[in-house]
């Protein structure tokens, strides 16, 4: 059985707030004993390793935080590995989607070369899961999805991914449904959809169009909702009502879900409560150029949200840098989460919740049987991480360095 130490490495293991309100974080310096890819033993820096043969790591006292998760993102649709392209022009959304299905027959020879340069990108920022959308589209068909699977093929052990199967041009047009089902059985792992209103001008046929196809392949779902206001709020009540009926509690995602931030407050915390009572996620992009749902209104009722890089370097916009964690700071800057327990606190939405200490700022990461994946960087907390975003020195897979060193 191989085993591994990695020596040295910093941890959290707790937190204190003094009488004025000001919090710490405290760390320890560690070694942890790993085999098969798993964490089985956890020493204080002061024991001795074992005499052994084993092989040995020095993490020279670097923080270790968990790996993110990537959870709205877009392998199909980079520039990236092309050289450099800005967007073209446009003067509404009809345009901008007229414009990327002329690109998309041209792009599609390469998506495996894009693709793999942009899963490079997100593990190096320490991104070791990506939920991509994959356009299944009347205009190349299938082509996207091959060359986004023969990409992460090439990553099977390094990165883990949801694939999703997704409606760009709409779900309710020509042979859409049929090539959805033949997505679904060639290798994508999800159910898309797209703007119920404002692309398929149907909510409720849409919505049952795609909750027909999940429930035919068993799959969870993760719908794209830019409609605002009311009309988004509108739609997010009639998917829950489907989710409800169909027993599909925990299976669904809403994607950028911008209409909670614009509908009353009332209405928000009312749709929140059912977003958690159907286990119903939410995932933002944060961007800058609309209205953002509510994170911390969520959270306070227990919806799950979680943050992604969205598409970079495409057609859509030629921003970006694949970094999970920047989405987290500049969420941070936005909301005014400035203290040390905040900023810790915050670190959930890059790891899918996953955080060295709990709410209650006591120990709970790593444990044993937990699997040997760690971010390291050069930090004194993980406050300090989402304030500062340090380099990312090394990247950590079932006790393997799969980027940076040690």
């Amino acid at each position: 059985m191989k085993t591994t130490w990695v020596q040295n490495v910093k941890l959290e293991t707790g937190s204190y707030t003094d009488e004025e309100g000001y919090g710490s974080t405290k760390t320890g310096i560690f070694h942890l004993k790993v085999e098969e890819g798993k964490i089985v033993d956890q020493i204080h820096e002061h024991n001795s390793i074992p005499d052994s043969d084993s092989r040995k790591l020095d993490a020279k006292g670097l923080l270790a935080v968990p790996t993110f998760k990537e959870m709205h993102n877009h392998l199909d649709k980079t520039y990236m590995s092309l050289g450099w392209k800005a967007c073209k022009p446009v003067r509404n959304l009809k345009e901008r989607l007229h414009y990327e299905a002329e690109e998309l027959i041209e792009l599609a020879p390469t998506t495996k070369q894009r693709a793999k340069t942009m899963i490079e990108t997100l593990l190096s920022q320490g991104s070791t899961h990506i939920r991509t959308h994959v356009n299944i589209d009347p205009y190349i068909g299938l082509k996207n999805l091959e060359g986004v699977l023969a990409a992460l093929e090439d990553y099977k052990g390094i990165i883990t991914a949801d694939i999703i199967a997704f409606p760009q041009h709409g779900l309710l047009r020509d042979e859409v449904p049929n090539l959805m089902r033949e997505a679904m059985r060639s290798g994508a792992t999800m159910v898309g959809g797209l703007d119920p209103a404002g692309i398929d001008r149907s909510i409720e046929k849409s919505l049952y169009k795609t909750m027909d196809i999940a429930a035919e392949f068993d799959a969870d779902v993760d719908i794209h909702l830019h409609d605002g206001g009311h009309m988004g709020w509108y739609t997010i009540e009639k998917w829950l009502d489907m989710a409800a009926d169909a027993g599909w509690q925990g299976r669904s995602a809403i994607s950028h879900a911008f209409c909670i931030g614009e509908v009353p407050e009332v209405r928000a915390h009312q749709l929140a409560e059912r977003l958690a009572e159907q286990k119903v996620a939410v995932m933002s992009t944060i961007p800058l150029t609309k209205s953002l749902p509510p994170v911390q209104l969520l959270d306070k009722h227990g919806v799950d949200v979680h943050f992604g890089c969205d598409g970079f370097f495409d057609s859509w916009s030629p921003h970006g840098t694949g970094d999970v964690l920047e989405k987290v700071t500049k969420f941070c800057e936005l909301a005014g989460l400035k203290d040390e327990n905040q900023l810790r606190k915050s670190l959930k939405w890059a790891t899918k919740g996953v955080t060295p200490l709990n709410n209650q700022g006591e120990k709970q990461w790593p444990k044993k049987e937990d699997p040997a994946d760690f971010v390291f960087v050069d930090a004194a907390s993980s406050a300090e991480l989402v304030a500062r975003k340090p380099i990312r020195n090394a990247v950590m897979v079932n006790g393997e360095i799969v980027y940076g060193s040690l």
